[in-house]
């Protein structure tokens, strides 16, 4: 009797030892199926690369320029009066009362032309500034949709140009103080980002130069 109860004893703890292993073990696989489950893969984007080609950047800077180059003219029209009025203001005697008058226009003229020069300085400030918010905030939300989509953890900024492209010593010096050391081109998302962003853009351009016809 007693050697019954001892076997039903130590099956219970057998038993008992089992489900517990078990159990364990479960518990230490889906913790293995939840680590490799996560994303743990790190890209690579070289975003000079992306701002220089993609085609709505270079859109926004080349109207800019347009708009510089319209400032300019302002500028040089400003610049042909306050010249002509200096060479006027030579012809009359000093302390006369045209001379006075002129003088008076000359400083007003000098005076506008500098608040213009600021002005437009301080304008295309803010909109350069704008340009480069607007261009960054768009790659980063394409970064994220690609990095979601193919399981990236972290995407890295980096310079995709190798040291054999160096053309001078500090371009050498900057090549070789570059953190990724190596990478596999795969990893490397430049192109895949900057192919989506140009195709919505040129979508997105057709379907307004469309909307502006009807």
């Amino acid at each position: 009797m007693k050697k019954l109860v001892l076997s039903s004893v130590a099956l219970a703890l057998t038993f008992g030892c089992l489900l517990s292993a078990n159990c364990l073990l479960s518990a230490n696989t889906a913790s293995a199926e939840d680590t490799s489950a996560a994303p743990s893969r790190v890209g690579l984007i070289d975003m000079a690369y992306v701002f220089k080609n993609y085609d709505k950047f270079k859109a926004m800077r080349d109207s800019l320029k347009e708009e510089i180059e319209g400032s300019d003219q302002q500028a040089k029209t400003l610049a042909t009066r306050i010249k002509t009025t200096q060479d006027q203001l030579k012809t009359f005697n000093e302390g006369s009362p045209e001379f006075v008058a002129k003088e008076k226009e000359l400083i007003q003229l000098s005076s506008d032309f500098e608040a213009f020069r600021k002005n437009v300085q301080r304008d295309f400030l803010r909109k350069e500034a704008d340009i480069y918010k607007t261009v960054y905030m768009e790659v980063s939300d394409a970064v994220k949709l690609y990095a979601q989509h193919y399981k990236y953890a972290v995407i890295l900024r980096f310079n995709r140009e190798s040291v054999n492209d160096a053309t001078n010593p500090q371009e050498v010096l900057q090549s070789m103080n570059r953190q990724v050391v190596y990478f596999y081109a795969k990893d490397d998302i430049t192109d895949s980002v900057l192919q989506y962003l140009n195709k919505r853009y040129a979508g997105n351009t057709a379907g307004a130069a469309g909307a502006s016809r009807n």
